[in-house]
């Protein structure tokens, strides 16, 4: 990354877009606190990232691309888990389990070992996992990787009604439709670089492309003449 200059509102649906290698990934651990900034100031839910890794930990739900999970626990078995490691009451685990298992239509599942989850049923429940404590921000990589077209649907409308309620989601992804249609702001990256960064109307007109789709917007932006690219400079992140 590359001074990574960028601010997040609470409550707000961000989209975090680039081709593979532009550092989305980086980022987002650097936001999670599995990597350390080489210089700048990262701040979550009011934390810095260096000085008070758990005070952020406890403020965040992660997803990683190819989220890790435990095998021989079933699904309830590993909420119960990851609920134990924020400190929640069995109760309250419990309730919210039961909750988030419904809305993505693992409820019927629960029950069984992860092992026997097909790679769909993995990721729902690694989603699961991440909303389980509900966290101030939820940092998403690629949440709809591997989701046929319902379940895809399921976790959009889930994470718009988080939104809604005040959670912040931060989220990269490849589908650029997702991102067009459920994204209050988005932010593209390119070789390490922000070069973009507004809602779809504010990146049309930076890509002089009005009317345009997310889709036409991204390509003439990161695969254009480099010579166009207006780069974000500043002592941010890195």
């Amino acid at each position: 990354m590359e001074d990574l200059d960028l601010v997040v509102q609470p409550g707000e649906l961000f989209g975090f877009l680039g081709p593979n290698g532009a550092g989305k990934t980086t980022t987002m651990q650097m936001l999670a606190c599995l990597l350390r900034p080489t210089a700048g100031t990262a701040i979550v839910a009011g934390h810095d990232v260096a000085k008070n890794p758990l005070a952020v930990k406890k403020s965040i739900g992660y997803l990683a691309e190819r989220p890790f999970l435990y095998d021989q626990l079933t699904g309830y078995e590993f909420l119960r888990f990851c609920g134990g490691l924020h400190k929640m009451a069995d109760r309250e685990v419990d309730s919210q389990s039961e909750l988030l298992l419904e809305m993505v239509e693992l409820a019927e599942r629960g029950n069984e070992l992860i092992k026997s989850y097909s790679h769909g049923m993995r990721q729902k429940i690694a989603m699961c996992a991440a909303l389980l404590h509900q966290p101030q921000l939820l940092l998403l990589d690629e949440p709809t990787n591997g989701l046929d077209p319902f379940s895809a649907s399921q976790v959009k409308k889930l994470l718009r009604r988080r939104a809604n309620e005040g959670t912040t989601v931060f989220f990269s992804t490849h589908i650029l439709e997702v991102a067009e249609r459920l994204c209050d702001r988005l932010a593209i990256l390119y070789e390490g670089h922000l070069i973009a960064i507004g809602t779809l109307n504010e990146l049309r007109e930076k890509a002089r492309l009005p009317g345009s789709a997310l889709e036409d917007i991204f390509l003439k932006l990161t695969t254009g003449d480099k010579d166009n690219h207006l780069v974000t400079s500043a002592k941010g992140i890195r």
